[in-house]
This record gives C-alpha cells, sequence and structure tokens, in this order.
C-alpha cells in the first residue's frame, strides 16, 4: 500500500501542477498551501502491482482532492519505472480538474482525456478541451503544455481549430 500511496501522491501532485502551471498566467500561481494538505482519493475499484510489470488503474469514478484542489475522472491509470510514476492518463465523460489560485480566484479545465509524461514534462489535454482561468480561456480539440518551456499548442492537423479568449483585465476575474 506504500508504494500505491507514493504513486498516488506524486501523479497528483504532478496532476495538480501540471494543470495549474497550464492555466495560470506567470504572476498568477496556484494555492501553494494545497501542496501541504492530505490528498484524498476516492475510487470504486484499484488495481495494483508492488512492482512496475503492469500500471496501477483506479476506476469507477476516481475523485481526486487536496486542498482546493479536485480531480475527477472515469479511470486513472499511473505508469511506473523504477518505483517511481513516469505517465498519468486520466480518461472520463470527461475529465474535470478546479482548482484555486492564490489570489483566490478559480481555473478550470474539461478534457475527454488528460495525458501527463512525468519525465518530459508534457500535458496532453484531448477531446473537448477547454481550459478557462481569470484572464481567459482556450478550447478546441487538443492542448498541449510543455511544463519546462511554458508553451501552449493547440490545434493544428487533425485536431480542428484552437479558440482563445483573453479577458481586458479591468473585466479579468470570469473565463
Amino acid at each position: 500500500m506504500t508504494d500505491l500511496s507514493a504513486s498516488l501522491s506524486t501523479l497528483c501532485l504532478a496532476a495538480s501542477l501540471a494543470t495549474v502551471l497550464a492555466l495560470a498566467p506567470a504572476t498568477a500561481l496556484a494555492r501553494t498551501s494545497d501542496r501541504s494538505k492530505p490528498m484524498d482519493i476516492d475510487a470504486g475499484r484499484s488495481d495494483y502491482s508492488m512492482d512496475d510489470s503492469r500500471p496501477t488503474t483506479l476506476s469507477g469514478g476516481v475523485i481526486i482532492t487536496q486542498g482546493t484542489l479536485d480531480i475527477r475522472s472515469t479511470q486513472a491509470v499511473i505508469h511506473s519505472s523504477g518505483g517511481d510514476p513516469v505517465r498519468a492518463v486520466l480518461t472520463g465523460s470527461p475529465v474535470t480538474l478546479k482548482q484555486e489560485l492564490d489570489d483566490g480566484k478559480a481555473m478550470d479545465a474539461v478534457a475527454s482525456k488528460v495525458d501527463y509524461d512525468l519525465k518530459s514534462e508534457i500535458v496532453v489535454f484531448t477531446g473537448g478541451v477547454n481550459i478557462r482561468q481569470p484572464s481567459g480561456s482556450i478550447a478546441g480539440e487538443r492542448v498541449i503544455y510543455n511544463m519546462k518551456t511554458g508553451q501552449v499548442q493547440g490545434g493544428g492537423q487533425d485536431a480542428g481549430r484552437v479558440k482563445i479568449r483573453i479577458l481586458p483585465k479591468n473585466t479579468q476575474g470570469g473565463g
């Protein structure tokens, strides 16, 4: 159970950081106190191995909360290598992520799938993606966020068009 708890803790911290960094501008950060709060995970079923021979799967309505962070998905699959998580894939109808920023404003994301590669630090949101924060929103069928570089890519090739809304500073507070 210790290996599973460590994997899930790392997954949730990584997922929350990925989502928050993808949505928050440089001046607005996720509720930093969330990282020091207990993490609660609720799922209808868990299936895991004590080694890296197969991924850990949570299913049956997965709810992950930590402070103001709230992640909901139908399933979460965590792949590990050397005992450390290397990839987390959340799927649902849809996957929802919500978190409060340090300034008290809310940000949220919705997608059919969220795929986070912890090694490359790239998060790929696919399927009905809508990411909203106080300064605006981005929506499309595919949005890729590189946590190392801060680059956000949307649309392109078979991913359809991307829609971006940037709100004037005097109206920021909803999106």
